[in-house]
């Protein structure tokens, strides 16, 4: 009885963690930093390659994955049986898309914006000094904009929610 009680609450303890880590997504064009990461358990990274253009690194817990998403797979051999489209249709609901968007938007809303840099250079003097007072307005709320002169871009964000903020704003109504 005792260790199916130990076991129990492990397995909460566990769901507790999992619903409670932080996802963090991080894109910095400067660094070529681009990542997907569950603090803890997994990061997805997206690297360039010599003989792929792209290749995404996947590290779980102490394993690590290299898979190529651009790579042409083979055909298979087993044909997929196709259903009647009439069928199909008939049985799925009509959507809202009204409350389609409004979920999006709640779910939008949990994520979190620990970082947001823009650099810009238009390459044109006369839209990069239109753009100034735009990007001096937008420092006043959130981030840090600049436009600058010498021919450098840069994009630096932060993104990090919970899956516990996503799913309490797709439950609740």
């Amino acid at each position: 009885m005792a260790a199916l009680l130990v076991i129990i609450i492990l397995l909460l303890l566990l769901l507790g963690y999992l619903l409670w880590m932080p996802v963090v997504l991080k894109i910095d064009t400067d660094t070529n930093e681009y990542y997907l990461q569950l603090k803890g358990l997994a990061k997805a990274s997206v690297l360039g390659d010599d003989k792929e253009v792209l290749k995404v690194k996947l590290n779980v817990l102490f394993l690590n994955f290299n898979f190529y998403p651009l790579r042409k797979r083979k055909a298979s051999k087993k044909k997929k049986l196709k259903a009647k489209k009439g069928e199909e249709d008939a049985e799925k609901k009509k959507r809202n898309w009204t409350n389609e968007g409004r979920r999006a938007w709640r779910v939008l809303k949990t994520f979190e914006i620990k970082q947001l840099l823009v650099e810009l250079d238009t390459g044109d003097y006369v839209l990069n000094a239109k753009l100034y007072p735009v990007f001096f307005m937008l420092n006043r709320w959130q981030g840090s904009f600049a436009i600058n002169f010498t021919n450098r871009n840069r994009l630096a964000l932060i993104v990090q929610n919970r899956p516990i903020y996503i799913l309490k704003s797709i439950i609740n109504i």
